[in-house]
């Protein structure tokens, strides 16, 4: 168990490096936490620092999850298989979204959660990603298409009869990243959530998202 609880540690510390706070105080000498929604994800960061800065966050974000299933995972316990690499990526979206480096305030890990799926269950990843792409086409909201695809994490494991741990785990990445939306589900009651349009951004009425 020591080697589990060293995985998971690191998988934290990888995931809790705060790639785009560090890029937009780099970039700009913002604090990216000021600005809009003051969440350190790419979608924020893009409004902090531009659309090119707030791809390579989202690339790196998604690198953080990969990192943590394909290299820390069955470096150290590589006997654990799949459970052991959705345990560790589950820590570092934990890392992702409460990074000590920022007094656990961080962002959303919808990107992490989809470096972790790629790496570890390429076609539950496919389905997700497809389900986020189709809800953002009809309704363009992020935050809708990124809580759906979180909904078909379970399902999918479910469908393809995964042991019940790793839908356990799996579960698990589904509700944070549901708790990490709670703002975003009031703004969506209230109607005031940030909606994007083809080619250029706009809101149902005027809040960040």
């Amino acid at each position: 168990m020591s080697e589990l609880a060293l995985a998971l540690l690191a998988a934290y510390l990888i995931g809790s490096v705060p790639t785009g706070f560090l890029l937009v105080r780099w970039r700009s000498g913002v604090d990216v936490r000021t600005v809009g929604s003051g969440n350190i994800g790419a979608t924020n960061v893009a409004r902090a620092a531009g659309k090119g800065i707030g791809l390579l966050v989202l690339l790196l974000d998604l690198g953080k999850g990969l990192l943590a299933v394909r290299l820390v995972a069955p470096w150290l316990v590589p006997q654990l298989a799949l459970t052991g690499q959705l345990a560790c990526g589950l820590w570092a979206v934990l890392g992702h979204s409460v990074p000590v480096w920022l007094r656990f305030r961080g962002g959303k890990g919808v990107a992490t959660t989809i470096g972790v799926l790629l790496g570890a269950m390429p076609l539950v990843a496919a389905l997700c990603l497809g389900v986020w792409l189709a809800c953002f086409v009809i309704w363009r909201y992020v935050s809708v298409a990124s809580l759906a695809a979180a909904l078909t994490l379970p399902l999918a494991q479910l469908a393809l009869s995964q042991q019940p741990i790793q839908v356990l785990l799996g579960s698990c990445l589904t509700l944070l990243i549901w708790a990490r939306h709670r703002a975003n589900l009031e703004r969506l009651l209230q109607g005031t959530e940030h909606r994007m349009r083809f080619g250029a951004p706009s809101s149902s009425r005027h809040s960040p998202s």
